[in-house]
């Protein structure tokens, strides 16, 4: 099928809002924590919703859609599959970037660090918060495995839904767990008009962030 529209011709002028260096925190956790809540409020489609970029050891990249289950002071944590693509990238190279989009506020935040996994303690207490489904699916599913069919998919999450029926706690699959992204480099991009974007970035300098205006 093809395109009813001219792609190039797409184009929004952005006009809500402004960044400037005088109005965002002196430390970009916490300008981080005010554009989340705002996205929250405004009731933006997946706020917490991020492309998680990863690079093997080939130096291909590769890029997905995970969630944001937490944010502090050590940095950025998402839940996985240690065995599906990402794991195995993180475990050749452990740097990746995020990249948050809120178009309701016409805002982007972009994130780059080293990642770890969390405590596995940590990896615990979320998983016991998650819904029974999705704990039977974190067994059944040998995520970015090649499987047969649909019907070898569903069959395995029957076999764990069984096998789970009488347990009060299902256990973690030591298979997956969480990670933290530890920012060195995050930039907060606020659409303007004509292009000329509000772009203020933070660099990690030994223990103190600098912040920097760039041009769009």
């Amino acid at each position: 099928m093809a395109l009813t529209h001219n792609i190039a011709d797409i184009r929004i002028n952005y006009s809500k809002q402004e960044l400037t260096e005088a109005s965002v925190a002196g430390n970009p956790i916490d300008q981080f924590q005010v554009w989340l809540q705002e996205a929250i409020q405004a009731q933006a489609d997946e706020p917490t919703a991020l492309v998680l970029s990863t690079v093997n050891a080939a130096g291909k990249p590769s890029a997905r859609v995970v969630l944001l289950k937490g944010v502090d002071a050590q940095g950025f944590t998402f839940f996985t599959n240690y065995e599906s693509r990402k794991g195995h990238e993180l475990a050749e190279n452990p740097f990746a970037a995020l990249t948050f989009f809120w178009p309701a506020l016409e805002r982007q935040v972009r994130i780059e660090g080293r990642v770890a996994k969390v405590n596995p303690a940590v990896s615990d207490a979320y998983f016991q918060s998650r819904p029974k489904g999705s704990q039977i699916g974190a067994w059944a599913s040998p995520q970015s495995k090649e499987i047969e069919s649909r019907t070898k998919l569903e069959e395995a999450d029957k076999q764990y839904t069984t096998q789970f029926a009488d347990t009060e706690s299902i256990p973690r699959p030591e298979h997956w767990g969480g990670y933290v992204l530890q920012p060195e480099v995050i930039e907060f991009w606020q659409g303007r008009q004509n292009r000329l974007h509000d772009r203020i970035v933070y660099k990690l300098s030994d223990t103190a962030w600098k912040l920097k205006r760039l041009a769009p």
